[in-house]
């Protein structure tokens, strides 16, 4: 299969064409800036074109011979633009390339959304948690730029199945991660903190434990109020509490970047139609604490259960992917850790 791989130059991106080409496809990687490779890949089987995704004559030019599309082009977090930049990026981006790709009757994509398109983490509003584990089900309530994003690049994809019969996957990622020397070290860091914090929370007293879980629901409101997520990142992390915050707000997913390139895989190469919005996140929270009793702690006014959290399973349903595209994760959080 002959695959565009858009913002191929990312973690998720590079992993992805580094799978792809071991597996024998060919690779177009297409990015802004002029004179880049991805480290790793099959050069036999790659080659990268500079291109904007808003450029659209361009990106027209680049989809010729293409079997299939990953697109992963984005700014990724809304304390790196502005709300415009972000939509003119994300989601013109995104039409662009679905657009571009049913001009030459290309009719699969695979795209990355985010676990942000439900709105919890990084909105400025209550946020209401209906039940867990949570999955596509959930209502969504997006009121942050890059959340928002998110959640019109799935409706574009939806459209795209409606108008041109393209089919395809829309991951929602967590925190992606890879595994080696100088590798995501920040995340690591990160880590480590969320599951030090954890541990130290729970071998408080069980009083004690609950009003401390009720103060981080508290701050993390208060955060909402102050938009913190729009802060420069650096401004964030000196936040006090922020480690347990930012963890409960993501309810400890996370997914090595080698699975996320598995998905994408699966995504191009699956017998489906229609265009789906999927989670896509380890099987298994990344702070090593019972899931139902993170839930139970953190989350206390959600009383329903889809079923029981079993041991480390993860908050956030990865059941859909798995029936649709047989998607397992083969890769934990303890490998980042102990590498």
């Amino acid at each position: 299969m002959n695959v565009l791989v858009t913002g191929g130059t990312g973690e998720v991106g590079q992993a992805t064409v580094r799978r792809l080409t071991a597996n024998g496809h060919y690779v177009r990687v297409i990015g802004r800036r002029a004179g880049m490779s991805v480290p790793g890949a099959d050069n036999r089987h790659t080659e990268y074109r500079p291109c904007d995704i808003n450029d659209f004559d361009r990106l027209l030019e680049q989809m010729d011979g293409m079997d299939a599309v990953v697109h992963l082009a984005a700014i990724r977090h809304p304390s790196l633009a502005s709300g415009p930049e972000i939509f003119r990026v994300n989601c013109s981006g995104t039409y662009n390339v679905y657009q571009a790709a049913a001009q030459v009757g290309i009719r699969r994509v695979v795209s990355a959304s985010s676990i942000n398109a439900l709105g919890y983490f990084m909105g400025i509003k209550p946020f209401r948690l209906h039940y867990f584990p949570i999955d596509e089900l959930h209502p969504t309530q997006t009121t942050d730029p890059y959340s928002f994003s998110k959640q019109i690049i799935e409706e574009i994809a939806g459209y795209f199945w409606r108008r041109e019969g393209i089919s395809g996957l829309c991951l929602r990622l967590p925190a992606v991660y890879e595994v080696g020397e100088g590798k995501t070290p920040r995340l690591r860091e990160l880590i480590i903190r969320w599951r030090t914090a954890c541990t130290e929370l729970f071998a408080l007293p069980e009083a004690e434990r609950h009003a401390r879980a009720r103060s981080i629901e508290q701050l993390t409101e208060s955060l909402r109020e102050k938009r913190v997520c729009e802060w420069p990142f650096e401004e964030q992390l000196h936040v006090p509490q922020i480690d347990l915050v930012y963890a409960r707000s993501n309810f400890w997913t996370s997914i090595d970047a080698r699975d996320a390139a598995q998905a994408i895989e699966k995504g191009l190469l699956a017998d489906y139609q229609g265009s789906h919005v999927v989670f896509c996140n380890d099987s298994e929270n990344c702070v090593g604490m019972p899931s139902q009793l993170l839930a139970e702690t953190f989350f206390p006014t959600v009383n329903e259960f889809k079923h029981p959290l079993n041991g480390l399973e993860s908050l956030v349903s990865i059941d859909k992917i798995r029936r649709l595209i047989g998607f397992e994760p083969e890769h934990h959080i303890d490998e980042l850790l102990a590498a």
